[in-house]
């Protein structure tokens, strides 16, 4: 587990540099006290296709990540998934937890992600020679 703020937002930025389907980013921390801040970001693929996420992360014994974001769209800015916890959807299962997926906006019951995770679904879905 990371030591401080500084350092979970150094990972972060290590994770975005060392992927080769992440073209460019642009991550900035706010941060708050040593162990607490607000870390945005972009996330812009080679396909056009980006990542707009923003977590409110706490370090304490673990990482509390009191808010989260993480929406996920093509080229043409429409929603391929995202996921939040927005309270908006009190009778599914895993609330607030919950993803978006689709131009559709269905809502379906999710356990909060990771960036890593989210990171992995992009990378699963996409037609790369390093995926075969």
């Amino acid at each position: 587990m990371p030591n401080s703020i500084d350092d979970y937002y150094q990972s972060l930025l290590s994770t975005a540099a060392q992927l080769p389907f992440i073209h460019s980013s642009d991550i900035s921390l706010d941060k708050r006290t040593a162990q607490t801040g607000l870390i945005r970001g972009n996330l812009y693929f080679a396909d056009g296709s980006r990542l707009h996420f923003r977590e409110l992360i706490e370090l304490q014994t673990t990482v509390v990540r009191h808010m989260y974001s993480y929406h996920y769209q093509n080229a043409d800015n429409s929603i391929i998934f995202r996921y939040d916890d927005t309270p908006h959807y009190p009778h599914l299962p895993n609330f607030p937890h919950h993803k978006h997926a689709g131009s559709q906006n269905i809502v379906i019951t999710a356990d909060a992600p990771t960036l890593e995770q989210v990171l992995q679904e992009i990378e699963s879905a996409w037609p790369l020679p390093e995926n075969r």
